[in-house]
């Protein structure tokens, strides 16, 4: 163990004293010391290789014989955390990075089954999947590692976080960027709040872990592997940059949206109260709804709002999204199913429910293909202006949309239904079907009750 300087002491009567001899290398000194002094929310986004859950183990095992508590180091799946953590084998020792962190000589238990360690000092400390963090319930976490933070549940920190405020429990959050999602939207916020949260940022080009000519030759080795330079690039800049901005692996619209960014597009766009505003949905049944607010001048496409929920009814919807926006609407899109009837609503469509709040000018879309949509969202984009704080959750879900990884097949098949595939299908709704693209069908022309109309 350290004392605040960092030098090892020696142990107290009657505490755990591990022997090991890890020392942080002189790039993750930094986040070490702010672990050691007494900092309970850390926040560091590092490049690949920079040896974020080597310092994650070697802190928890450390924090353990400070206090005796329960400590979890979650990933995504608790597969990947069997494979990553419990298994894993330091390549330049030899030894299982578990058996370093934690050796014989301080450890009284250990279960295989749940991946679990228990101290001398009665401390415990176990490796799960962040998918089913609920499956932990029972136990008062005194610390949490979120590896992989990027591609975890973010509803598992909002789980543990009042658990950890309650009895000053640390977290420690670990990752690469993976597009503009949760994970750097959290870090962000975080950053502004320097007093609550220590962050740190490390880039590839900054640590020295690799020369010059390694970066190079790795970037070189990630275009030929991805088959496309775009791809390629996006993907260095991401795991090695740590480019938060950077189109993620697969991903249909990042490239566009960056170049929007670069050639100025993405910035305040304003209602103009002289053009009509037209909306795109898309519709989720305990899911989320998306909703984009579109103006055009000629070939010229703005974006100046856009809305999401999740488990709403269309009632509420409406009220939020349309009525209490001060737009003149021209049309709002909705996809064919919208004419679907649903048993649960008297055997009425969702187009007929939202006919009879009063909502005019619905205009429904014929039957696309997932594909049709990204190829007219492809086509747009390059016309189109974003309100960079309205749009802000939109554009993140534009850059999240992605291919799926098929594991079968080591190789990118269709689109992934996750959060960011609603927005993105809304928006490719509207491309596909604007100013008559499609065959579509108008509603007649309704007023809500009470005189209120929201078409002009």
């Amino acid at each position: 163990m350290t004392d605040e300087q960092g030098v090892r002491r020696a142990a107290e009567p009657g505490e755990l004293l591990l022997p090991g001899k890890w020392e942080p290398r002189l790039y993750q000194v930094d986040v070490w010391e702010a672990l050691s002094s007494g900092r309970t929310r850390v926040d560091v986004c590092a490049h690949r290789r920079w040896g974020k859950d080597e310092v994650a183990l070697n802190w928890a095992a450390e924090a353990a014989t400070r206090r005796q508590g329960t400590y979890w180091h979650l990933l995504p799946e608790a597969a990947q955390a069997r494979k990553a953590i419990w298994e894993a084998v330091n390549p330049h020792t030899g030894r299982r990075r578990i058996e370093e962190a934690f050796p014989a000589s301080a450890r009284k238990g250990r279960s295989a089954n749940d991946m679990r360690l228990e101290l001398t000092n009665g401390s415990v400390w176990q490796v799960a999947g962040s998918d089913n963090y609920d499956s932990l319930v029972g136990s008062s976490p005194a610390g949490v590692v979120f590896s992989e933070w990027s591609l975890s549940r973010p509803d598992a920190w909002n789980f543990l976080r009042p658990i950890l405020a309650e009895n000053g429990g640390w977290a420690l959050f670990l990752w690469t960027p993976r597009g503009r999602n949760h994970a750097v939207r959290a870090f962000e916020s975080r950053k502004a709040d320097p007093e609550g949260w220590f962050t740190w940022r490390a880039s590839a080009e900054k640590t020295g872990v690799f020369t010059t000519e390694q970066l190079a030759r790795e970037k070189a080795e990630l275009v030929a592997e991805c088959g496309s330079e775009e791809e390629g690039l996006a993907r260095y800049a991401s795991e090695y940059l740590v480019d938060f901005d950077a189109a993620i692996p697969g991903a249909y619209f990042g490239g566009l949206i960056g170049r929007a960014e670069a050639e100025g597009r993405i910035g305040r766009v304003p209602y103009d109260p002289a053009l009509k505003v037209d909306t795109a949905w898309d519709l989720g049944i305990d899911d989320y709804t998306a909703i984009w607010f579109f103006q055009q001048v000629g070939r010229e496409v703005r974006a100046i709002d856009y809305f999401e929920t999740a488990g709403e009814g269309l009632q509420s919807i409406v009220a939020q999204a349309i009525a209490a926006k001060p737009y003149v609407y021209g049309s709002h899109h909705l996809p064919h199913d919208v004419m679907v009837r649903e048993l649960g609503a008297a055997g009425r469509s969702r187009y007929e429910t939202l006919a009879g709040m009063g909502l005019s000018g619905i205009s429904v879309g014929a039957a696309l293909g997932p594909e049709e949509r990204i190829n007219a969202g492809r086509l747009m984009i390059p016309i189109t202006w974003f309100d960079a704080e309205k749009c802000a959750l939109g554009l993140d879900r534009l850059r999240a949309y992605r291919k799926r990884w098929s594991r079968a097949t080591h190789s990118y098949s269709g689109p992934l239904h996750d959060e960011a595939s609603h927005g993105a299908d809304a928006f490719g709704e509207f491309a596909a079907n604007r100013r008559g693209a499609a065959q579509a069908r108008s509603s007649p022309r309704l007023h809500a009750p009470g005189g209120l109309s929201w078409m002009a």
